[in-house]
């Protein structure tokens, strides 16, 4: 049989004149000032950071060089990661509630202040422009901790035209993410046995050696954790990752970049990858009345768009799959440059696989696609076009390991 040459690499071997061999498999990423550097950019420079992506303009540390130990630490033990490129969109003013409710599908009355939320920022026709995590610090303040889109524009834009009493502005903000099963033993260290009293998708403010920290029982793990908001992070940053660095000697702390094995395992989304502005949350698995509140009073962005499509239905719906063959590897090592296209019998793709690797623990390919609804039912069979040939793919329940999300809930 002839080998399959995946679209995405077909430009190199037709309209390059060069031979495959001087292509660079690993291409490096420039380090210099246009780009914005988180502010514990030059504390995970000096543990190892070995990958970068950018996210949000800024420089994102992916892994420190060993995707698969690092899988295996935020399993076992716990992790730390630098995610100050989660910028920390803050609104505030008389107008606050009444905007960020316009913004979101989600009906903001139901979120206590000290509350967090998971919700979407939706555009006209219901496109995810993001996916933010929601901190609710007062009853007119708000954080949007944003994926990797320019929401602060949109943001903006909306309050000039609609004439809100608002103020919306980033603040000096930047997160770390603790996660892992040793999690609540370090933070009980660091912050004392009260932040183990933290319920999941709450917060509570701290002080430490000095420094104010927003403490949030969230992650981006599937795993159990919290995250550490610092205010005057451009001023605190350093301190902080030393400080929590020295609390988790003991601990077997470990520095990694997010670990896309384990949300994959958890069905997590991906900004720009699972979801964009051409994808909208019942599309994506999140057709939830709490999630998109259709029956709320606020006319959010995009309402009239989504009520049409769940009265319509879908026509393509987010589903597990169950890839065949060897390994594909980790995601954060460059295993997957393109979408991988799928198939059901005919020449041309159907579908796609917008998040894919090998589970070491399920010893199996899994991936999140993008399928028309009639190939979505459990147990339908289609085959996906990777890097190294074509492959049999099997739909199966997502998410692929703990599905009630009874871990980050410990």
């Amino acid at each position: 049989m002839a080998e399959v040459i995946h679209p995405s690499f077909a430009h190199e071997t037709q309209q390059t004149p060069t031979p495959l061999a001087t292509v660079v498999p690993e291409p490096s990423i420039l380090l210099y000032p246009r780009l914005r550097k988180s502010p514990y950019f030059w504390k995970s420079r000096a543990h190892g950071a070995a990958c970068y992506s950018v996210y949000n303009h800024t420089y994102h540390p992916r892994h420190y060089g060993d995707p698969i130990g690092e899988y295996w630490a935020l399993l076992e033990d716990v992790t730390v990661w630098d995610v100050g490129v989660e910028r920390q969109l803050e609104i505030t003013g008389p107008d606050a509630f009444d905007f960020t409710n316009m913004l979101i599908p989600r009906d903001l009355t139901k979120c206590d202040v000290g509350q967090c939320k998971y919700v979407f920022i939706t555009a006209p026709d219901g496109g995810i422009i993001n996916d933010p995590v929601l901190l609710r610090l007062e009853h007119d303040r708000f954080w949007l901790s944003l994926a990797d889109s320019d929401v602060g524009l949109w943001a903006r834009g909306l309050a000039h035209a609609g004439d809100w009493n608002v103020t919306i502005r980033e603040a000096d903000v930047a997160p770390l993410q603790i996660q892992g099963p040793k999690a609540k033993d370090l933070m009980a260290d660091l912050f004392g046995e009260s932040v183990l009293e933290i319920p999941y998708y709450r917060l509570r403010e701290y002080e430490l050696d000095d420094m104010r920290v927003v403490v949030s029982r969230t992650g981006y793990s599937g795993e159990l954790g919290y995250e550490l908001y610092l205010i005057d992070a451009s001023r605190d940053a350093e301190r902080l990752w030393d400080r929590v660095w020295e609390a988790g000697r003991p601990h077997e702390l470990r520095p990694i970049g997010p670990c896309h094995i384990r949300r994959i395992e958890a069905g997590m989304l991906a900004y720009g990858c699972d979801i964009t502005l051409d994808t909208n949350p019942l599309e994506v698995g999140y057709d939830y009345h709490w999630m998109v509140d259709l029956d709320q009073e606020a006319d959010f962005v995009g309402k009239e768009a989504l009520r049409r499509a769940r009265a319509e239905g879908v026509s393509r719906i987010m589903v597990g799959l169950r890839i065949d063959g060897t390994p594909l590897g980790s995601y954060n090592d460059s295993s997957m440059i393109e979408a991988f296209p799928v198939f059901n019998g005919g020449a041309e793709p159907v579908g796609t696989v917008t998040s894919a690797c090998h589970s070491p623990r399920l010893d199996a390919n899994i991936g999140l696609a993008m399928v028309p609804v009639e190939l979505s039912a459990v147990g339908t069979e289609v085959t996906v076009d990777t890097p190294t040939g074509r492959r049999g793919a099997t739909v199966v329940e997502k998410p692929f390991v703990d599905p009630s999300k009874a871990t980050p809930k410990h």
